[in-house]
């Protein structure tokens, strides 16, 4: 039987529409999977040290006590919170002259006056040291890392007796030490800061004060690591801890949201997508880049802190800035907020030999990675929108470049609206526009930068545009 040429034609119109079909779906997206790693950035993981580690926090634990009211210790006692600042000054210091000069190595002084936990009037100071960007277009965005490295114990007000505070939060403090002491060996396009506040235990007031310094003076902090509490506890016998879980805890609706704001996350679902949860995220995948599982695996927690607890990051937050808080797994609380004494067979006191030095230098490589990560790659797009002015079932997003001029090409990401992290991704080019078979009633999306060596942006979630 002779088939009709229309029918054969209908048949061939078919086949090719199928082919097309089945083309379009081999250029689909694939499954999130790890950037390849920067051999700067592996460099500079390798020379993390847990002995330096170690000798830092034994050093802090050596000035008797670093609570924020012992600042009236007689000048040359070596003991008190005063002499602790000195010494971490003189540490970066040291640093910078290894580098030939590379940090500038800066106090942030002021006068705290009385509150619930600051009985007169009393200087706090923050240490930081500032590794300048090499690229003028991108050195204004900037990266910190913090640890407080004031103490306490049983008693907040307790200035005399000792608070060695090994874990909470010398370790934190280490972290940012020798984050700087590494990457100051290399350069990277934009701004690092390595932060030590004090005046923490006594109501966040030295992260307070820097976190709205920053914003007066109109820094572009992009990003702000909070490490406290991340020694590892390791009490002998104490099977709970896990060694290869840090805790990264994210607020999830930003803290400076206003009512339209508000009403916004409620209509689209957002309540899980603010910057600090998008730069959880980030942590999440760096890790994946350069840390085995094996070794050290955040565990994103998706809440602001612990139950009854707050941190530095609380800080930058309120000033709007995106910041979350690394914290070990499992928390003693025999060793944190004690005095020193055994009671019943137990041990209390934050002391050194409860730390776990190699945990502490794995979270410091975790967040070195991250601080490297974000300032070698392309700031993120500019006013990302999903385009919303008809209905239909293909998604719209567009953007305007990634400012800097870095970027040499753009991702979209999405996931489902369950779904905790994304879970594909779509290269779509040097664009600034692109259109996706995929119904934005279903998943939420992002985009994200990139450069020639594949180093990636934060991810930015687009506001609807009609």
């Amino acid at each position: 039987m002779l088939i009709p040429n229309s029918i054969l034609n209908g048949i061939a119109v078919l086949m090719l529409t199928i082919v097309l079909a089945v083309a379009l779906f081999s250029q689909q997206p694939d499954s999130i999977s790890p950037a390849i790693p920067d051999p700067q950035i592996t460099a500079a993981l390798h020379e993390v040290s847990p002995q330096r580690i170690q000798q830092t926090i034994e050093k802090l634990v050596s000035f008797y006590t670093r609570q924020t009211l012992s600042s009236d210790m007689p000048p040359g006692s070596e003991k008190g919170i005063n002499a602790a600042a000195d010494w971490i000054h003189e540490e970066f210091e040291r640093y910078s002259r290894e580098c030939g000069g590379c940090l500038e190595v800066r106090t942030d002084q002021f006068i705290q006056q009385p509150g619930p936990r600051i009985p007169t009037a009393i200087q706090i100071t923050n240490v930081y040291a500032v590794l300048r960007g090499t690229d003028p277009a991108n050195a204004g965005r900037m990266y910190v890392v913090s640890g407080h490295y004031d103490s306490r114990n049983s008693d907040a007000n307790d200035a005399k007796a000792p608070a060695p505070g090994a874990n909470d939060d010398a370790s934190g403090t280490a972290v940012s030490l020798e984050c700087a002491r590494v990457l100051s060996k290399h350069r990277f396009p934009a701004t690092i800061i390595f932060l030590t506040v004090a005046g923490e235990e006594q109501g966040l007031d030295g992260s307070g004060h820097f976190a709205k310094m920053a914003k007066a003076v109109g820094w572009d902090l992009a990003a702000v690591l909070n490490d406290d509490i991340v020694g590892g506890d390791r009490t002998p016998g104490d099977t709970s801890q896990d060694a290869h879980v840090v805790r990264v805890f994210s607020e999830g609706i930003a803290t400076t949201a206003d009512e339209k704001q508000l009403k916004t996350i409620r209509a689209l679902g957002g309540e899980s997508d603010s910057s600090s949860r998008q730069l959880a995220r980030y942590i999440a995948s760096v890790a994946k880049e350069y840390l085995p599982p094996t070794t050290l695996s955040p565990l994103l927690v998706f809440r602001h802190d612990r139950y009854l607890r707050g941190g530095d990051h609380f800080s930058f937050n309120e000033q709007g800035y995106a910041a979350v808080r690394m914290t070990e797994f499992r928390e003693n609380y025999n060793h944190q907020h004690q005095n020193v004494r055994t009671e019943n067979g137990i041990e209390y006191g934050d002391l050194p030999k409860f730390v776990d030095y190699d945990y502490t230098a794995n979270v410091a490589r975790l967040n070195a990675a991250t601080l490297a990560s974000l300032a070698s790659a392309p700031a993120p797009p500019a006013n990302v929108r999903l385009l919303t002015k008809e209905l239909q079932n293909d998604s719209t997003l567009a953007w305007e470049p990634s400012p800097g001029g870095l970027a040499t090409g753009y991702e979209v990401l999405w996931r489902d609206t369950t779904a905790a992290d994304w879970q594909q991704v779509k290269p779509v080019g040097n664009v600034t526009k692109a259109t996706l078979p995929l119904s934005k009633d279903n998943v939420v999306f992002a985009v994200r930068a990139l450069d020639a060596k594949g180093h990636r942006s934060l991810a930015v979630v687009p506001l609807p545009e009609r």
